[in-house]
């Protein structure tokens, strides 16, 4: 059982202000209380299911409770959350669950904002053995040599801008960048976005791509146009002469791939273009 994470426990009675689940032996029997229940997850409780998914987090009392409630982070994850207010201790995120999440001012960076949202790190505090976040996520990034391999698919969040481009978080453990030349869209702080790994250095650095580089990444879009055109009467209206921003917008690649794939097809004569788009042939 973890506090801070998501658990499947038995349900062992219900009383009136919601249901008790089994707990551990250190926490005892945990309270699900009924205003942290959803309807979906309500309904299976009256169908009689014997275990239920919950997040486990503290409440104002500091006692361990349930809730069925998707918070938009766990313990050991990165994540954006806005400012719902400040005090004399600290900022509160808005977290998604009905006690906002604690950033003391040791853990920020600079002094937090109402309504500003920032980059933080979810962890359980080891002198308080609280939920809280901090905005100092560098400590909290895997600083052992990454195990990626060129053309590698990773999942990214955008923390910050730098002279070279985007700095990342990648796969909620690593820190990476996207330089200027390689970001042909908007992308902003808390965006997450799929990349590619370009090059892992020999200090661990690693430097990422938007698209699948090579023959492989036209490769691969080829069949994602022709499933397109298929699905579209076998036309589309973008070509040669379109915008950046619109075949992305579309397709979710650059032109230089979009005009690659097209080039493939039409050398196997699997598409006709024409004045007014591409058809299938």
């Amino acid at each position: 059982m973890e506090i801070g994470r998501h658990n499947i426990l038995r349900v062992l009675r219900k009383v009136d202000f919601g249901y008790y689940l089994k707990g551990d032996a250190r926490s005892g029997d945990i309270l699900l209380p009924n205003n942290e229940i959803d309807s979906e997850s309500l309904a299976a409780l009256e169908a009689g299911s014997d275990e239920i998914e919950v997040f486990l987090y503290l409440d104002q009392e500091e006692r361990i409770i349930a809730t069925t409630r998707k918070p938009l982070a766990e313990v050991g994850d990165f994540a954006y959350l806005e400012v719902a207010w400040v005090n004399n201790f600290g900022a509160f995120l808005n977290w998604g669950l009905m006690k906002d999440l604690f950033v003391p001012f040791r853990e920020q960076k600079m002094k937090m904002q109402k309504g500003q949202s920032y980059i933080v790190h979810v962890h359980m505090d080891e002198e308080s053995y609280r939920i809280m976040a901090s905005a100092k996520v560098e400590r909290y990034l895997n600083t052992d040599f990454p195990p990626f391999q060129r053309g590698d698919e990773v999942d990214v969040l955008i923390w910050q801008k730098t002279d070279l481009g985007l700095k990342v978080i990648i796969n909620n453990q690593y820190a990476g960048l996207l330089y200027d030349d390689q970001v042909f869209r908007n992308l902003r702080t808390g965006d997450r976005t799929k990349a590619y790994v370009h090059l892992v250095r020999p200090d661990g650095k690693i430097d990422l791509n938007l698209q699948r580089k090579g023959q492989a990444g036209v490769r691969d879009f080829t069949y994602d146009l022709l499933d397109y055109l298929r699905q579209n009467n076998g036309y589309t209206v973008l070509g040669d002469k379109s915008s950046p921003e619109d075949i992305y917008e579309v397709f979710g690649v650059s032109k230089k791939v979009f005009k690659k794939a097209v080039g493939d097809l039409y050398k196997r004569h699997k598409i006709e273009i024409k004045e007014d788009g591409i058809h299938l042939a």
